[in-house]
């Protein structure tokens, strides 16, 4: 098995982070391909918008782990069971989406780590525990340390407690929703617009004072740049649909007479 370089370590060294997002095609092989262009250090597994179920997004880690790349689950943390279960699964961490308040991140944390930490409960029979050949005591100190919580920003309270929510034990990163919080401030897909430009500030500057790092999902090129000048270490490109249309536009293109006959 290639050996897997995580995503948290990368951003706690200061590297760069490139992530590709699957759940509408959930395929193993969509990942072979990823990892066969190369470039990326890890895989989105969207469970929030795709409804992936257990059993998916544990052969969906699987095939990460096969070919090198890490990777993490974006969930709904609508209670416990959802918070936990994708890293008993083998996900290396998760992305609460739709975050509020600093309370809410607080009870995510809570959900994802073992005591004294949280209030996780003990299993380690799975991949995560080394399939109940890992001490407990081990499995408890590794997972506190080594499963990495993103939180998502893109509401209106979110920002209003971003550094209340940046500055929390436990929580490792902020990824902005440029879609959900261009809508929240009023100004859908206006992703450079002056509104969402200063709400990029307030995150960069809030991860800056908490020396925690931020992601986002690029909306072209200078969104892209604006983005890195900021301080944005983790770039998530695209996700399974819009590379396969991209894909499907530039055959066709490529082959217009044919079409337009």
């Amino acid at each position: 098995m290639p050996s897997t370089e995580t995503i948290k370590s990368r951003l706690e060294s200061g590297k760069q982070v490139n992530v590709f997002s699957v759940g509408a095609i959930p395929s193993p092989k969509l990942i072979d391909l990823v990892a066969l262009v190369g470039g990326y250090h890890g895989i989105w597994i969207d469970e929030e918008h795709a409804g992936l179920s257990l059993p998916q997004i544990e052969l969906l880690t699987l095939a990460c782990r096969s070919v090198g790349l890490d990777s993490y689950v974006r969930l709904a943390p609508l209670n416990y069971a959802a918070v936990m279960r994708p890293m008993e699964a083998g996900a290396g961490g998760i992305m609460a989406a739709q975050i509020r308040s600093a309370e809410e991140a607080r009870q995510i944390v809570r959900w994802a780590k073992f005591p004294p930490l949280g209030e996780r409960g003990l299993n380690a029979s799975n991949f995560e525990g080394e399939y109940a050949t890992r001490p407990l005591a081990r499995h408890v100190e590794t997972c506190n340390r080594d499963r990495w919580l993103s939180m998502q920003i893109e509401t209106l309270e979110a920002l209003h407690e971003i550094d209340q929510i940046a500055a929390l034990p436990g929580v490792d990163h902020l990824f902005v929703g440029p879609a959900d919080l261009s809508l929240a401030l009023g100004v859908p897909g206006e992703f450079l617009h002056p509104k969402c430009l200063e709400a990029l500030r307030q995150v960069s500057r809030a991860c800056e004072a908490s020396c925690k790092t931020w992601g986002i999902l690029v909306r072209g090129t200078d969104h892209a740049a604006t983005c890195r000048d900021l301080g944005c270490k983790l770039f998530a490109y695209g996700n399974d649909l819009s590379a396969i249309i991209a894909g499907l536009r530039t055959l066709r293109g490529t082959y217009a007479d044919f079409f337009d006959a």
